[in-house]
């Protein structure tokens, strides 16, 4: 059982390595040879150039202003300078509620923190009753600050109910205001978007097969009847992985080609060569740049071949479709009906934005889905239990006292002070979380073999595998495996009717391996991520040995996104420990504070210049957030009815039985007041904006902009346009397409003002009329903050995202 001691060893170890973290970051971010690393978003937009091109040979590494130095923390005031609507504009509507749940957090838990230490803590300690249990049970001093000290049938008890009572109160305020201006920014956004893909087409699956019909036979003919008025166009999906794998295949030939060309016009004396056998080490020696020519010309004869047959055969051709309609208002109710007396056939839902579709699950045949949920779900129940076996060894360390009454030989090794100290205090966090490293990616690929066709999507249901995963094995069973190890000695020697009082007292002692846990995992955890250590050692090795052109140079930078699989799951984990501990033992309560504000400070700046986000879901992971939180808040009353029952306090622990009761009304209640604007699209918000773009623009040309909106990404990176007509979304549709009408007609991926792997970017304004703005030749968007979009020149023009941030990115360097 850690001590006051050990808990002072942790806390000094991680707010050390938290600061070492925190100061090697100011100095790296300033040096030139770090800038893609820590500034890689602004280079993506285009909004940033490398300032190593204008820089002496010294200069191009390191630093050389002197000044730059002594204001190493200017990067939490920028992280802190730009308002809400800002973020949205920057970095989408995900990135901004993302953060929300850390200012979440702080408001929850700031007047909790303070009313349980004020209250609490003098009611726990002037009880004493530990005093006479240490000679059965393993007790430190921060347990006389838990409700462990407080003496059976006392009526003390009335102190920790009334908090509770207040505490579950408070929280679901903040969540009821939260849902509300969560749903409300959600609408909002969604009211003020321009014209979007997704807006007007539906995923169909389970299209039943026709006998002497195609595919796309069946789908035109199905709508046509069904959907006569607002049926518009359909695209065919087609089975290209085999496809895309040559794809990538030939990329890679291509960018050594580059390399080579690059290396021959730098060196014309001398024309590169390479071997031709296993890896290049062995074999004949060849000039690079004929022997990559041949290979590309070889692979692009394959690639022919192999899209005629994805285009002519028919078994190539999925049962699936993503179906537009000629207004939002019909894709509306499409999807959100059912359109076959067979509820199993023609599957409806709204299409992910093209950027969010995952295209190799669209080839999965959907009989099959029911049976990989149903192994993943069998999988995932086997991990859970097989990682008791690790938390069980952590739980072993951090509870060394109740392992030396049963193992007295292990007494010599571990009873030095500093040692002792530090393997519990410090040592189990850290070994938990190093048994968590790796978890976040195997529960992905396990929800890749579900079959799941987005992105977005994916990673919500990895973040709830990880969520049950951490309920059990971090919380639940750090507490089992914990009480067991710790209190094995007791349990041996005592009767059977005293086990229940044993495990009563003993749960709130688990709060000293939580508080290691959230210093190492909150603390030091949290200041690595700024660091960015793994990323820029891996950018400094690509560009010392793999980097041959600047297109390799973009993909060595790699900002990623935030990483919701495991970041979700984690931050529930904080709000489950601190409403289960508030009333029990409220010790715990400052350090996930300092957590909330720490990661709040890091994780702003890093969706300001770092992260990337591949798509934009408008916070569909909110509920997924509030359901969880609500579970902890039940969590927390049933855990402190049982600590209750456990110091027989018959009279007061049924004032208890009322507040689950009361938690479950207010979660369904909000369930049906505010899920609906995560799950679905009002008819009357679908039929406003339609009537206001055929207002604004009567001659649209809607079938040509949704034309390939929808075609897999693979196509686009060819341009003959003979295949591009073959895989049009219209069959129908006889016009000839040129390249240029091809770009435009095609609204996926947008089309971007700085840097074609930008996400779109949206402009706020304060509200005003609707203006039209009229920027040289371009076409434009401009549009009210919160408001309907306004078409700025051509109409028939695709939309372009425009952002102009407040102030420009801060060039450190001068």
């Amino acid at each position: 059982m850690a001590t006051l001691e050990d808990i002072g060893v942790s806390a000094f170890i991680n707010i050390l390595t938290a600061f070492t973290f925190l100061l090697a970051f100011a100095i790296l971010r300033i040096q030139p040879i770090n800038d893609r690393v820590y500034f890689p978003k602004w280079y993506i937009n285009g909004e940033r150039a490398s300032p190593r091109r204008s820089r002496n040979f010294v200069g191009k590494f390191v630093n050389l202003n002197v000044m730059t130095y002594f204001t190493f923390l200017n990067w939490m005031p920028q992280a802190m300078r730009r308002s809400e609507a800002e973020i949205i504009s920057h970095a989408g509507v995900d990135s901004a509620v993302f953060l929300r749940i850390y200012t979440l957090g702080l408001k929850i838990f700031v007047p909790m923190t303070v009313l349980a230490l004020l209250i609490l803590i003098p009611v726990n300690v002037s009880s004493g009753t530990l005093f006479f249990l240490k000679k059965e049970l393993v007790v430190s001093d921060i347990d006389k600050l838990s409700i462990s000290n407080v003496r059976p049938e006392s009526i003390r008890f009335f102190f920790h109910i009334g908090l509770q009572y207040l505490f579950t109160i408070w929280t679901c305020y903040m969540l009821y205001k939260e849902y509300d201006y969560v749903a409300s920014m959600r609408m909002h956004f969604l009211a003020s978007q321009p014209r979007r893909a997704e807006q007007f087409t539906v995923l169909v699956r389970s299209v039943p097969h026709v006998p002497g019909h195609s595919v796309s036979d069946t789908v035109d003919h199905f709508f046509q009847t069904n959907h006569p008025n607002h049926y518009l166009c359909h695209q065919a999906v087609y089975n290209a992985n085999k496809y895309a794998k040559l794809v990538r295949r030939r990329d890679r030939l291509q960018n050594w080609l580059d390399y080579n060309q690059l290396k021959f016009e730098r060196h014309p004396e001398k024309r590169p060569t390479r071997k031709i056998g296993f890896l290049g080490l062995c074999g004949e020696r060849v000039d690079s740049i004929e022997y990559y020519k041949q290979q590309i010309k070889h692979l692009d004869k394959i690639l022919i071949s192999e899209r005629q047959k994805i285009v002519k055969d028919s078994k190539y051709i999925l049962p699936v479709a993503f179906v537009s309609f000629n207004s939002r208002w019909g894709a509306a109710v499409c999807a959100q009906t059912q359109q076959s007396k067979n509820p199993t056939l023609w599957l409806t839902n709204w299409a992910p934005e093209p950027r969010d579709v995952f295209w190799r699950n669209l080839a999965i045949p959907f009989v099959s889905l029911s049976i990989r949920k149903l192994i993943i779900s069998l999988s995932v129940f086997a991990l859970v239990f097989f990682y008791m076996i690790p938390i069980a060894f952590v739980q072993s360390l951090a509870n060394l006292e109740g392992l030396e009454r049963v193992a007295p030989f292990l007494r010599s090794v571990i009873e030095l002070k500093f040692i002792k100290s530090f393997l519990q205090g410090f040592l189990p966090g850290l070994a938990l979380k190093i048994f968590l490293y790796i978890l976040p990616t195997v529960l992905m690929i396990m929800s890749k073999i579900e079959g799941h066709i987005a992105f977005s999507t994916l990673e919500r249901k990895a973040a709830s595998k990880y969520y049950y995963f951490m309920l059990v094995n971090v919380f639940l069973g750090s507490i089992v495996t914990g009480t067991a190890f710790e209190q094995l000695h007791s349990f041996l020697h005592q009767s059977a009717t005293d086990i229940p009082r044993t495990i009563g007292v003993s749960i709130p002692m688990k709060a000293t391996f939580f508080i290691t846990y959230i210093m190492v995992d909150g603390w030091a955890g949290i200041a690595s991520e700024i660091l960015r250590l793994k990323p820029l050692v891996i950018f400094h090795l690509k560009n010392m040995f793999l980097v041959k052109t600047e297109r390799d140079r973009e993909n060595a930078m790699n900002p990623g996104s935030v990483d919701f699989p495991e970041t979700l799951p984690s931050l529930q984990l904080y709000f489950l420990l601190g409403l289960v501990y508030a009333v029990v033992t409220p010790i715990l309560l400052p350090f996930i504070l300092v957590f909330f504000a720490l990661a709040y400070l890091v994780y702003r700046h890093q969706i300001i210049n770092v992260y990337h986000q591949q798509y934009e879901s408008v916070a569909a992971f909110w509920p997924h957030v509030h359901s969880r939180i609500i579970a902890s808040l039940l969590i927390s009353q049933l855990l402190l009815m049982g600590l209750l029952s456990t110091k027989k306090a018959a009279n007061s622990t049924p004032l208890l039985v009322v507040l689950p009761i009361l938690t479950l009304s207010f979660h369904k209640y909000c369930k049906n007041r505010f899920e609906p604007a995560f799950r679905k699209y009002p008819l009357e918000e679908a039929m406003a904006k339609d009537i206001l773009e055929r207002t604004t623009e009567p001659g649209l040309n809607l079938k040509a902009y949704l034309a390939d909106a929808y075609l897999h990404p693979i196509y686009r990176s060819f341009e003959e346009e003979e295949v591009l007509v073959q895989v049009r979304v219209d069959k129908h549709q006889t016009q000839t397409v040129s390249p240029s009408t091809s770009e435009i007609s095609s609204p996926s991926p947008p089309r971007y003002v700085h840097h074609p792997s930008s996400p779109p970017r949206y402009v706020y304004h304060p509200p005003s009329p609707p203006h039209y703005v009229d920027h040289s030749s371009s076409s434009q968007y401009v549009y009210d903050h919160f408001s309907q979009p306004q078409y700025v020149d051509h109409p028939s023009s695709p939309p372009q995202y425009v952002y102009d941030p407040s102030s420009p990115p801060h060039d450190v360097y001068h």
